[in-house]
């Protein structure tokens, strides 16, 4: 890795007109090497057009629109291939509503050093670092980590957590166009194809702080998803597919 990496932090948004411009000069704030890139889903609050303001005013911020609500896991894809075009070094996914604190984004680069996959996590060493979360969510979180370590095997507490850095080359191995999940399970299927490609997975503690501004994406879709995906992952691992 490069002394002085270049780093991407990758903000996908969908109506985030109130969030978007307390986060990214946070972002912006932890250093020269951080650029900013947004992939806004044509989100009808005018998200898109405040990250274009934000794009001409700062050269260290991007903007990708694409033309609706199309997914998480299909958002990060775009992001990536967007920042290995850029040459950037290291390549982050961060949520838009600071629910991931933006002064931990050094620490997962300096993890980097050691290890391919740094996960933001708010489980490691036995700790659960949450804050604002009804005990349901909390449970069910817990609970969808624990069901997708113990199926996949992926070496990590926090499977499902969004907030992770991935040195380029660990990208370029995963492969963006195998991945086919587009839910949360875009977490856990990105983390078990780096580590099945040879990659060591490392946890950074963070505090997890539920947004206190828009709406939630999370549906009941998405947990179903998870729920059936991490089998054919799974699958796809025991014959040698993944």
């Amino acid at each position: 890795m490069n002394a002085r990496p270049r780093v991407l932090v990758v903000v996908p948004t969908y109506n985030e007109a109130e969030n978007l411009p307390r986060i990214v000069p946070l972002i912006l704030g932890q250093g020269d090497a951080f650029h900013v890139l947004v992939v806004d889903d044509n989100s009808p609050d005018g998200t898109g057009r405040l990250a274009d303001d934000m794009a001409a005013a700062n050269d260290r911020v991007d903007v990708l629109h694409r033309s609706g609500k199309l997914g998480l896991g299909t958002a990060y894809v775009a992001g990536f291939r967007r920042g290995l075009e850029g040459g950037f070094d290291i390549l982050i996914e961060m949520d838009a509503d600071l629910s991931h604190p933006p002064d931990t984004l050094p620490a997962l680069v300096a993890a980097l050093e050691d290890a391919g996959v740094a996960v933001g996590s708010r489980y490691v060493g036995g700790r659960i670092a949450v804050v604002n979360w009804p005990m349901s969510r909390l449970l069910i979180s817990l609970f969808g980590s624990w069901y997708a370590r113990v199926i996949t095997r992926v070496p990590v507490n926090d499977a499902t957590g969004g907030f992770n850095a991935f040195r380029r080359e660990v990208i370029e191995a995963v492969g963006l166009e195998k991945i086919e999940s587009n839910g949360y399970s875009f977490q856990i299927e990105l983390k078990l194809r780096a580590w099945r490609a040879g990659y060591t997975l490392c946890e950074v503690p963070i505090v997890f702080t539920e947004r206190d501004t828009g709406e939630s994406k999370m549906s009941k879709s998405i947990v179903v998803e998870a729920v059936w995906r991490v089998w054919k992952l799974r699958l796809l691992d025991l014959f040698g597919k993944l």
